[in-house]
């Protein structure tokens, strides 16, 4: 396993999120929430998934639902290297008539498989997608990275209840346990107590791990159900994860990246 392609992978994933944030201009960008998770998408989009962007509609192809649709510039970037469409194209981000907009649009072709960004409903999706695999006995495997303020929402627990009762061995939730929301701390706002635990008392097999360590990520993102049960990893990150400026900022939640933010980024990053 080159886990030095990966960490190199995560590395361009952050430089894309900036070039795309700066190129929005005046626009504001949700860049915190997706610097958090950007070596798990780098581990599914370099290593673990079964995807072929010349042939996206392949019915074998694993599925992505990121439910916390808000944090698309991490999805934009692993799309972009991995040639759904030009890296050149995130320049584009937010911009009247780009397919790149402010939380995922459906678009198959380029590697989209749902609009989300409602925040509570990926799960739910990620259910159904995975049934239905089994339904129609096509092998794939269905992914969905939660936030865990977005684990606030009644209609996850709801999900979390059917998962386990349908035997979706082929389900894989990572909950982005970076400990903040919008409006401050999730400890403040609703405290959830140990995740691990909840998921683990609602059937699902559970792994905690750090989720900046591309080696440990790897290993739980891999590992297949024997026991007939979908499988929940909470990853433990931290907000805005690259940079000075933004980690554990939760002003960069959602915000301008300036001329001199991206340019000392790109400094740190170098």
């Amino acid at each position: 396993m080159d886990f030095i392609k990966i960490e190199n992978l995560a590395k361009q994933y952050r430089k894309n999120i900036l070039f795309a944030a700066y190129s929005a201009g005046a626009k504001s960008a949700h860049i915190g929430g997706a610097l958090s998770i950007v070596e798990i998408v780098a581990c599914l989009y370099g290593e673990v998934m079964n995807l072929d962007p010349k042939n996206p509609l392949n019915s074998n192809r694993d599925r992505l639902i990121l439910s916390k649709g808000h944090a698309c510039l991490a999805l934009y970037s692993a799309l972009a290297e991995k040639g759904y469409f030009e890296r050149e194209e995130l320049k584009n981000f937010e911009k009247s008539g780009s397919f790149l907009l402010g939380h995922p649009v459906m678009n198959k072709q380029k590697g989209i498989e749902f609009s989300t960004g409602s925040l509570g409903m990926g799960l739910s999706l990620g259910i159904g997608v995975a049934h239905a695999a089994k339904i129609k006995n096509v092998n794939y495997s269905t992914f969905v990275i939660m936030g865990d303020g977005e684990c606030n929402e009644g209609s996850v627990w709801e999900a979390a209840l059917l998962g386990p009762h349908l035997n979706l061995q082929n389900l894989r939730v990572i909950v982005d346990k970076n400990n903040l929301q919008q409006t401050g701390k999730n400890q403040d706002i609703l405290n959830l107590g140990n995740l691990e635990n909840k998921w683990k008392s609602f059937g699902w097999n559970t792994h905690e791990v750090d989720g900046h360590n591309i080696k440990d990520l790897i290993k739980v993102l891999s590992c297949k159900s024997d026991n007939q049960k979908p499988t929940a990893i909470i990853a433990n990150t931290i907000k805005g994860k690259g940079f000075s400026f933004s980690e554990n900022n939760n002003d960069w939640h959602h915000n301008v990246l300036t001329k001199k933010n991206y340019e000392l980024a790109l400094e740190e990053l170098s």
